[in-house]
């Protein structure tokens, strides 16, 4: 991960506030979900630590101990914020390595790879492994796993009572709910009746999502991030949601809804913002943002995948030089743009 770094701050502060303004929202995701969520985090962290050091010496570049100039435990902390909290170790290091190795080393490292890497990461194990990155806990049910629990399952598919027990600790996303719902031709009010679903969109999401909205505000307030790119992509994905659930509203969940549940808000702040993989420009941004809202809609709905954050900004990193080269500003003296 990059952000738009000041000229008298690191890179290694910059990835600290960033980390900082993600906190609220991952320590209410223990909170709400448990365990898992820490276990994931230690693994993710870790791995990604190890295999960045051990690229960067096959590289022959330096590794700053003790763990570097922290964009790698960033992106451990915002993939983990992406994986189910039941998600078994080997798929919690298969994602570190992909967002480490494929996402960003393998294109030279920090500054130079063209794809979010958290985003990497996560979408090659949600192609590779479905079922398990469907094994979602309910958040703060009445029947919780233990740490040593937790760990039985995590690391060897052990759960309490018999073999199909996992089935009474996990449920599906609200999106997931929503999607599969709508499917089977029930109508808003009827999805939105069920037990997981809350004010606005999930029970708990509604929660860590708010957080990470703040988290975002300060973001900009700190100059950290601009504004651009996530109201563009929260505006756009505001604006067709509001569209085609004023035609059907049974039909189709409301823009608070598709705000409030999934990836949107952490996609807006955290991920499109990246100046690397994203568009640099001001008015590339806006273009920017307002596309990956509009193809987070379209996958959300018309799509396979119940949530389109991931696949939406990948698609639109592909745009991102195409963006810039037609929005950078006129060099004075220069013909052309």
């Amino acid at each position: 991960m990059s952000f738009a770094i000041q000229p008298q701050q690191s890179v290694r502060q910059i990835m600290a506030k960033v980390s900082l303004a993600l906190m609220p929202a991952l320590l209410a995701y223990v909170w709400l979900f448990g365990w898992g969520v820490v276990i994931n985090v230690l693994l993710a962290s870790a791995s990604a630590l190890i295999l960045e050091a051990l690229i960067l010496k096959l590289r022959d570049k330096p590794f700053q101990a003790p763990y570097g100039d922290g964009s790698a435990v960033l992106t451990a902390l915002l993939l983990c914020m992406a994986l189910p909290p039941l998600a078994p170790w080997w798929l919690v290091v298969i994602a570190a390595a992909a967002a480490i190795v494929l996402g960003k080393q393998l294109y030279g490292g920090l500054g130079f790879n063209p794809f979010n890497p958290a985003m990497v990461g996560y979408v090659v194990v949600l192609i590779s492994f479905p079922r398990e990155m469907s094994m979602w806990l309910a958040p703060q049910a009445e029947v919780s796993l233990g740490l040593l629990e937790t760990l039985r399952y995590v690391f060897g598919g052990v759960v309490p009572g018999t073999a199909s027990a996992i089935d009474a600790y996990t449920m599906a996303t609200p999106l997931d709910a929503l999607k599969t719902g709508l499917g089977l031709q029930q109508g808003m009010g009827e999805v939105m009746a069920g037990p997981m679903f809350g004010y606005l969109a999930g029970n708990g999401w509604e929660i860590i999502n708010g957080l990470i909205l703040l988290g975002g505000l300060w973001m900009i307030y700190s100059r950290l991030i601009t504004w651009h790119a996530p109201l563009a992509m929260l505006g756009s994905l505001f604006l067709i949601a509001g569209v085609f659930h004023l035609i059907d509203p049974q039909a189709y969940a409301g823009p608070l809804f598709h705000l409030f549940a999934g990836g949107a808000l952490l996609g807006a702040f955290f991920i499109a913002t990246d100046p690397v993989s994203g568009a640099t420009s001001l008015r590339g941004q806006l273009i920017f943002g307002a596309g990956v809202g509009l193809l987070t809609y379209v996958i959300r709905s018309w799509g396979g995948y119940p949530d389109g954050v991931a696949f939406a900004i990948l698609l639109m990193n592909m745009a991102a030089p195409t963006i810039d080269y037609y929005t950078r500003p006129r060099v004075f003296g220069h013909k052309g743009r």
